[in-house]
């Protein structure tokens, strides 16, 4: 208590030897963040506002505050010339896909209602990841590597552009898959089939490893959430065929305590979990969006 009081003293010395009655402060004009902020719509923000705001009521941030973003964090503004190709593809891949499959008002009912763009990814010095994508609270959307976005007919595009883009098409399914499970849980039998085998150290997890152990990725393995929307999220964007040579792929052999039938089973297992979900929950055929989505990534990248 006393260190809070001390603390209040000092800050009100400070801030009344900082500013008198006498001083003249109309030259200082409005501070930007605080207020007073103001700026000519362009083409772009009228785009936004016709294929996000009035369609979806979705709001995107791409005018740079890093108030949004972790402040001990060094991140790069998005450029502008890359937003609206970037959105374009999101939206064909991610809203049309939805829209076409479950209907307008599924979507506008379920969909984030921010979009946060950020140019740069946010690298984690303490474990060497990098963060793509965040959520919060069913809200807010933020996207990083924006300024990376190449899709096909793009000045530069190059075929090995396309882990990037699909990265972020992943990131962003993965964050409406914690939003559609934090509405309508998945079956807590999900949890079961891989109990044990989470850990906080996914980051030094190979895919081959993670694959071998029944995730389809190594951040699956980070816990029940995200195996659950890492496995909707990857299945989406890689296709069905796609998934089902992953899971053929895996060589004979144990690893970490997993049989390469036990690993079998357990994909297995959860892909159907996963198209029972959708079915169940959203009365979603998870297969046909699936192959909408494939169909979408294919027409942008190859």
């Amino acid at each position: 208590m006393k260190i809070i009081k001390t603390f209040f003293f000092i800050l009100t010395v400070v801030t009344l030897g900082a500013c008198s009655k006498k001083d003249d402060l109309s030259d200082i004009g409005d501070i930007p963040g605080l207020g007073g902020d103001t700026w000519v719509p362009t083409a772009l923000d009228q785009w936004l506002l016709t294929s996000f705001v009035d369609t979806y009521n979705i709001e995107v941030k791409y005018k740079w505050d890093q108030f949004e973003f972790e402040l001990d964090k060094t991140l790069v503004p998005p450029d502008e010339a890359m937003v609206k190709p970037a959105l374009e593809a999101i939206k064909k891949v991610w809203i049309d896909t939805y829209v076409a499959e479950a209907g307008d008002l599924f979507f506008r009912r379920y969909s984030p209602k921010f979009l946060i763009l950020c140019g740069s990814a946010s690298w984690n010095v303490d474990n060497g990841t990098v963060t793509l994508g965040t959520a919060e609270g069913g809200r807010k959307v933020v996207l990083y590597s924006i300024n990376d976005f190449r899709t096909k007919g793009m000045p530069g595009y190059k075929p090995s552009d396309s882990s990037v883009i699909k990265q972020i098409f992943h990131v962003i399914e993965h964050e409406f898959g914690h939003i559609l499970h934090q509405t309508i849980l998945y079956p807590p039998a999900f949890k079961q089939i891989s109990t044990g085998h989470y850990t906080a150290n996914w980051n030094n997890i190979s895919d081959a490893e993670a694959l071998s152990t029944g995730f389809i990725s190594p951040y699956a393995m980070s816990g029940y959430d995200d195996d659950f929307v890492e496995t909707v999220s990857l299945m989406l964007i890689n296709g069905r065929s796609t998934f089902d040579e992953m899971v053929n792929s895996i060589p004979e052999g144990t690893v970490n305590g997993v049989t390469k039938e036990a690993a079998t089973a357990a994909l297995r297992q959860k892909e159907a979990m996963v198209v029972g979900y959708f079915k169940s929950a959203w009365n979603i055929d998870f297969y046909s969006l699936q192959t909408k989505k494939r169909k979408a990534v294919e027409q942008l990248l190859y």
